[in-house]
């Protein structure tokens, strides 16, 4: 098995938007519309406050994921934009990019991560919940989604 190589970059960079354009495709499909309509401002994913990370696999980009801080408190990070390309998976990148995404926001002081998910998504659904994260009350842009479950974790 080749090993997963994880990289902070900007989030406006290219190898990120070509990651979040496959993001929001897969969620488009799941869900229609333009897959998330959540504002995403690409200053948020700047260290101290965020970071995007994309794992690559023999070179090649093959997963994402970042964080940005949430609330007022300063120590809650928000997971976005988590996505494995198709022929990579099944092969530890998602859960690879989700230690590194939790590890960054953990040594820039966040204590939570919390996240949202759509109901038509088992295998990230099944994902968190094998790592750890319980299900909260729904938040953010979604809070009103049916289709949305929200999730946080201690980190």
């Amino acid at each position: 098995m080749s090993e997963i190589d994880i990289r902070t970059v900007p989030f406006d960079s290219p190898v990120a938007q070509q990651l979040i354009r496959a993001v929001l495709a897969d969620l488009a499909e799941r869900y229609g519309g333009s897959g998330d309509e959540t504002p995403v401002d690409p200053a948020e994913f700047v260290l101290p406050d965020g970071a995007f990370l994309v794992a690559h696999l023999d070179g090649a980009p093959v997963g994402c994921g970042g964080w940005r801080s949430h609330g007022e408190e300063g120590d809650t990070a928000e997971l976005k934009r988590m996505y494995t390309a198709p022929e990579a998976r099944g092969r530890g990148v998602a859960r690879t990019v989700l230690a590194a995404v939790e590890r960054s926001a953990h040594d820039h002081g966040r204590k939570r991560m919390i996240l949202e998910c759509g109901d038509q998504q088992p295998e990230a659904i099944a994902m968190y919940t094998a790592a750890g994260y319980q299900r909260i009350p729904n938040f953010g842009f979604y809070r009103d989604s049916p289709n949305c479950i929200s999730f946080g974790r201690t980190l």
